[in-house]
């Protein structure tokens, strides 16, 4: 099967089998995928959280307005904007700069080209420029589920007050998106629906 097959294959999975679990070696390749997810500067503003513990599937689950795919999903990852760009930028230099204080010195223009631009925004601003870049790595992480043939579904559909208040999150992240993975319970009963390629492309 090839990448592009699988896209035709997968579909959000709205039932999962709670009997079956994610391989613990295809798991790290998912996250392994949105961690290689490019972003703006390559900040990646934001966090995900790993959620296993019954007890959290099941509060996220009824914050999801009693969707079932997070409580019976195995893993549910939760996406989060990260507002805290100047800690983010600090840590970039750090970490390409390996330390090194000269190097550090030569990437302080960069510093303040993203202090002065997106780091000067709002706070709701920034949260609105983080949640762009996450989703670009929930792509990479539901595009490497269906590669390797897992299920998924990501979903946008829940009270990110509650989440939020349920993982304990510091002011500076807020969860923008989810995405239950596994595998299905049962095969997709519609066809897949899309715009035609003359629709979609010109």
């Amino acid at each position: 099967m090839t990448f592009l097959s699988q896209l035709d294959w997968r579909f959000a999975t709205k039932l999962f089998d709670a009997s079956k679990t994610v391989p613990e070696e295809q798991f790290r390749k998912i996250l392994h995928a949105i961690h290689m997810a490019p972003t703006s500067f390559g900040l990646q503003p934001f966090h995900v959280f790993i959620v296993r513990d019954e007890d959290v599937k099941q509060k996220i689950s009824q914050a999801a307005f009693g969707q079932p795919q997070p409580k019976d999903a195995p893993v549910t990852l939760v996406f989060c904007a990260d507002s805290d760009i100047s800690a983010k930028i600090n840590a970039y230099i750090e970490t390409a700069s390996g330390g090194d204080a000269a190097i550090k010195e030569s990437m302080s223009s960069l510093r303040d080209m993203v202090n002065q631009g997106i780091g000067s925004a709002s706070e709701e601003q920034r949260f609105a420029w983080a949640a762009k870049q996450a989703y670009i790595a929930l792509g990479f992480g539901m595009a490497a589920c269906a590669e390797l043939g897992i299920d998924s579904c990501p979903m946008e559909g829940f009270n990110p007050q509650v989440v939020d208040e349920t993982l304990r999150l510091p002011t500076h992240l807020r969860s923008i998106a989810l995405l239950s993975i596994g595998f299905r319970a049962a095969e997709p009963t519609r066809k897949k629906v899309r715009l035609t390629d003359t629709e979609l492309f010109s």
